[in-house]
């Protein structure tokens, strides 16, 4: 019998729900202002470049001169950060627990600030299972790059086909099909769950 795929997860709206709008919600009165500030001021693409590496006390003020008038509200996407994950998706986190049990190797490349990487570690005891992760931060570059998944497999010695990808973004999972991964695009932990028994993973039914 063929050894199991090994599992390889996105973080981020697979194992976390993260979403600024909880921490913008909070600051504005309105939803369309939330919205607003989101898709204009602190944007996706904003967030992108300290997944890539930027420091985050250093966005924050570029971005503050280009909207003082936000400067409170910029800032607290650094200093209040962790409002902005609605909390852990707990099934998922089963759905690992067991594989951990099963003694099947799980790893992780994530888009992920590296300072906040570090300072989330004490709050999801889910991390320390896995047996490596890349940290987008850190390596300086984002998936849907070909390049990190490269790195990945070249850090921990792996195939690309003897690996399963996971992620909620459907540009990622093209991506490592790409390069040579079986790839998950996540929807549930129910779906996922189902998906991996199929690949012949051990979980349960």
């Amino acid at each position: 019998m063929s050894e199991p795929l090994i599992p390889v997860f996105d973080l981020g709206g697979v194992f976390v729900d993260w979403n600024p709008l909880y921490l913008f919600r909070k600051l504005f009165e309105t939803e369309e202002e939330a919205v607003w500030f989101h898709q204009n001021i602190c944007t996706l693409d904003w967030n992108l470049e300290f997944d890539a590496g930027d420091v985050y006390s250093e966005g924050v003020a570029k971005l503050i001169t280009r909207f003082p008038r936000y400067w409170r509200e910029i800032q607290a996407y650094d200093l209040r950060w962790k409002e902005t994950i609605g909390g852990l998706i707990q099934g998922t986190i089963d759905i690992h627990d067991e594989l951990v049990a099963a003694e099947i190797p799980t790893f992780a490349i994530t888009n992920f600030s590296w300072e906040k990487w570090v300072s989330v570690l004490p709050d999801w005891p889910f991390l320390e299972k896995f047996d490596g992760v890349v940290v987008s931060g850190l390596e300086r570059m984002v998936k849907p790059d070909i390049r990190i998944y490269r790195l990945f497999c070249e850090r921990y010695g792996l195939a690309p086909d003897s690996c399963v990808f996971i992620d909620d973004n459907e540009a990622n999972i093209i991506a490592a099909r790409k390069f040579g991964m079986e790839a998950i695009h996540f929807t549930s932990p129910q779906a996922l769950r189902a998906e991996l028994i199929s690949y012949g993973l051990p979980l349960k039914g």
